[in-house]
């Protein structure tokens, strides 16, 4: 079975860990536990703190994963972990929370986040959570009653989960490559002059109709959600492509890339998701395959050039 490294792509839309929820079966597999007592004993919990400690991400562990028919596990590196804890801080999202994958939930924040340094050493030791070194620790306030008491106190959630958008590695690794290789590909040059060869920045123009609907609607989403989906650059591309202006080669290599990286975070009729807000921002589906079909027909035409018969004076 195969294992895939999971990374962050700072240059996607999305990246990073949204929020964290509460579960019944974390995917790394350790509880939290509720203070002052140990492995959630909540029975005799102190009723004042009402704060879990556990980890929310822990390095180099296998997490299986299934897509369908396609079964296979992840894993984040001890720098892929720190840098995700950094970012969750970074963005503000200590009180970003849910139950179960489900439901968005209100009154818990992230009180407390660290990474293990020395496990003996580390406050996690204190609790008798046996984690390994670069461990993301964090320590939740529950302020929600409904959830300390149905749910907390009841047993229902015993641990942690991330809630994020990583990326493949290898599969980014080999996608950058391959728009690098296509970007020498496709450079156009007419004349020659003094200095050396002078370049012809290519732009396009001819994108469909349904393009720019998307990225009008996407605008028109993002508006009634207070415009907090997206990057500046996913929402001046939205505007350039509503506006119906051409793109550079350039832009078209990134409109291609990051809507076949994001485009498993579309959800598909959600209007209050950020993933599909970004993604009709950058022009949807229709704008992945006019981006990739544009490409390759650039390949193609830079191929034909370079492996057709020339023509002696």
């Amino acid at each position: 079975m195969r294992i895939v490294e999971l990374i962050i792509d700072e240059e996607a839309e999305l990246y990073g860990i949204d929020a964290i929820s509460l579960v019944d079966r974390p995917a790394i597999e350790l509880d939290f536990i509720a203070l002052k007592e140990q492995r959630v004993q909540f029975a005799e919990v102190d009723a004042d703190k009402r704060v879990l400690i556990g980890p929310a991400l822990v390095p180099d562990k296998p997490i299986f994963r299934k897509n369908g028919e396609d079964e296979f596990y992840v894993y984040f590196s001890k720098k892929t972990v720190r840098k995700a804890s950094e970012l969750y801080l970074k963005h503000g999202n200590q009180a970003k929370h849910t139950l179960e994958h489900e439901h968005q939930i209100h009154g818990l924040t992230v009180v407390e986040s660290w990474i293990v340094e020395n496990k003996e050493q580390d406050k996690s030791h204190l609790y008798d959570l046996d984690v390994p070194v670069g461990t993301w620790m964090v320590a939740v306030k529950v302020d929600n009653e409904a959830i300390w008491q149905e749910w907390v106190k009841e047993g229902k959630v015993k641990g942690f989960s991330i809630e994020g958008y990583f990326v493949d590695k290898m599969k980014k690794n080999a996608e950058d490559e391959m728009l690098a290789e296509l970007a020498k590909a496709i450079v156009k040059t007419d004349k020659r002059t003094k200095s050396g060869t002078r370049v012809v920045m290519e732009s396009y123009g001819d994108y469909p109709e349904a393009v720019r609907n998307n990225a009008k609607r996407g605008i028109e989403l993002n508006e009634k959600n207070g415009n907090k989906c997206a990057t500046q650059t996913g929402k001046v591309r939205a505007q350039q492509l509503a506006q119906g202006e051409p793109l550079s080669l350039e832009t078209v290599k990134r409109m291609a890339s990051y809507l076949a990286r994001a485009e498993e975070y579309y959800e598909e009729g959600d209007s209050t998701s950020c993933g599909y807000i970004s993604y009709l921002l950058w022009g949807g589906k229709a704008a992945k395959r006019w981006a990739e079909s544009k490409l390759k027909e650039e390949l193609m035409s830079e191929l034909e050039k370079e492996f057709s018969p020339k023509v002696q004076d």
